[in-house]
């Protein structure tokens, strides 16, 4: 199998890290999208949405979206609850990532760390502080009660959020005031299996 990605985006890391976990292995492809290389055709062809990551299998077939390819590749795992109820709210804090998170902590990252936070894009960069403030509290407020998202045990649901929360300074967000993801942090740096994000 091939992964498509950029090693400094934390949809792509979240993959690294959850084979890092499993012991498996996928060749890496290096996909810099600074210079457009989501855009070219022969990528279009494998990602018509033109965006990382993907993974192509040994096939030729092709799965985008980072949260569907952490499935794919943990099917079976302990990282997938088998509980119908607790599945659901594995799938509940994927959602909770994308659409409430990650618009506004991976975009403020992105603009201050892939585009040097230039000066007509600082409103939009100061205008992602409160949603994402918003989404650190829920975070919060879980991670208060259970050292895990879902519970006791690691699972998809922390690796999804792990992987923007943890470089969240790098958009300009102080995680001080939220000693419960600290900790959350520091328990899963300390998993067996565990790489850092490549810089």
């Amino acid at each position: 199998m091939k992964l498509y990605g950029d090693k400094r985006s934390g949809n792509c890391y979240k993959l690294q890290l959850l084979l890092s976990f499993l012991e498996m292995h996928c060749d890496w492809v290096d996909v810099d999208i600074m210079c457009g290389e989501t855009r070219t055709s022969q990528f279009l062809e494998k990602s018509p949405n033109g965006k990382i990551p993907i993974l192509e299998l040994d096939d030729g077939r092709v799965i985008s979206e980072s949260n569907a390819i952490l499935h794919y590749l943990a099917q079976d795992s302990k990282f997938i609850p088998s509980s119908t109820f607790q599945f659901s709210r594995l799938l509940q804090w994927q959602f909770f990532e994308q659409y409430s998170h990650e618009p506004y902590i991976a975009v403020a990252r992105y603009i201050n760390l892939y585009l040097g936070l230039p000066d007509d894009r600082k409103a939009e960069f100061e205008s992602k502080k409160a949603g994402g403030y918003r989404a650190l509290a829920v975070m919060e407020t879980q991670l208060e009660k259970t050292p895990f998202l879902l519970g006791d045990a690691l699972t998809l649901a922390d690796i999804s959020l792990f992987a923007y929360t943890h470089v969240a300074h790098e958009g300009g967000f102080d995680l001080s005031a939220y000693p419960a993801i600290r900790n959350w942090i520091t328990l899963i740096s300390g998993q067996n299996g565990f790489i850092p994000m490549q810089r």
